[in-house]
């Protein structure tokens, strides 16, 4: 659930991203919403006391911020200048595989080969849907390359994340990853500012809006929490349905076009999920995650939940 609750909260990202870069400079738009996010990390930080992390917790934030809070941010912003939402989709159906390639290697995990076949079905699935609806087109444009960047580069920082939450807690992870990143988040904001005064209207400040807060600090609180607790390469799967989420967005707010296969495909996409979901990764997600005792905090829309793991792991 956790897992899910941060899909949908990721899924409007490259709509949202697709309007406000359409109004406002895209560097501007990828570092000033990390930048307005640390201001909230700082201030959950503050007020929930959280320890400091250790040196080499440091070292490990900092692939975190490259990944999420840095590279997708950027590459995802420079590519939606020319491609859409709908086309973005395309590769995000690869970032699951992606997240759970890194989950070998970062995390040490072992999904069974169950896990991978019913991963490729999945991916298959999504990518034919979106083949038929038309979004694919051509070869690799410069677009794509940016877009596949932006997918290698977040599947790193959600494997790492999703381990190191594992004892720092989902919600703690982004927040210092957010604050690690300021050094580099600050001055390319300023620059981009001052080179291309930020001039939108309301729809432009709304979505730069939904990229700070949810995209960008809210859904990563749900979704460390929840690779943490169910292991990375599994519930990352999940991630499976954000496309077909994605392509609906995008048709409601920006009236792009979606095929009426999008409800084949997004049956067929829930019953891949569920059966990642019914395997067990050897060595995967212990029993108990750090966050001040709790496994995940998810604070959304003024609503606050939080698991305890200890008793879980009981």
């Amino acid at each position: 659930m956790l897992g899910a609750l941060g899909v949908l909260a990721f899924s409007m990202s490259l709509p949202a991203t697709r309007v406000a870069v359409e109004r406002l400079d895209p560097w501007f738009v990828a570092f000033g919403r990390a930048v307005g996010a640390a201001v909230l990390a700082a201030v959950y930080l503050r007020f929930t006391r959280a320890p400091r992390p250790n040196r080499t917790q440091w070292r490990r934030l900092a692939v975190v911020a490259l990944g999420v809070v840095a590279g997708f941010p950027l590459f995802t912003s420079l590519a939606l200048r020319d491609e859409t939402a709908a086309h973005g989709a395309v590769v995000v159906g690869v970032l699951p595989a992606m997240t759970a390639v890194f989950a070998v290697l970062r995390a040490g995990e072992r999904p069974p080969g169950t896990f991978w076949l019913a991963s490729a079905g999945g991916l298959l699935a999504v990518l034919v849907f979106l083949g038929a609806s038309g979004t694919v087109h051509g070869g690799l444009s410069l677009a794509d390359l940016f877009l596949l960047a932006a997918v290698v580069l977040c599947g790193l920082g959600y494997a790492e994340g999703g381990a190191l939450a594992r004892e720092l807690g989902g919600a703690r992870t982004i927040c210092w990853a957010l604050l690690v990143a300021l050094p580099v988040t600050v001055p390319v904001t300023v620059a981009a500012a001052v080179a291309a005064p930020p001039h939108a209207d309301g729809p432009g400040w709304a979505a730069f809006g939904y990229l700070t807060v949810v995209s960008m600090f809210l859904g990563f609180f749900a979704w460390y929490a929840g690779l943490a607790r169910g292991g990375i390469a599994r519930v990352g799967q999940i991630q499976l349905v954000q496309p077909v989420l994605t392509m609906t967005w995008s048709a409601l707010l920006l009236s792009e076009s979606v095929t009426t296969g999008a409800i084949a495909a997004a049956l067929a996409v829930l019953v891949f999920v569920v059966l990642t979901q019914r395997t067990r990764a050897a060595g995967g997600a212990p029993a108990e995650v750090a966050d001040g005792g709790m496994a995940g905090e998810v604070v959304a829309g003024g609503v606050s939940a939080t698991v305890d793991a200890r008793s879980r792991a009981r």
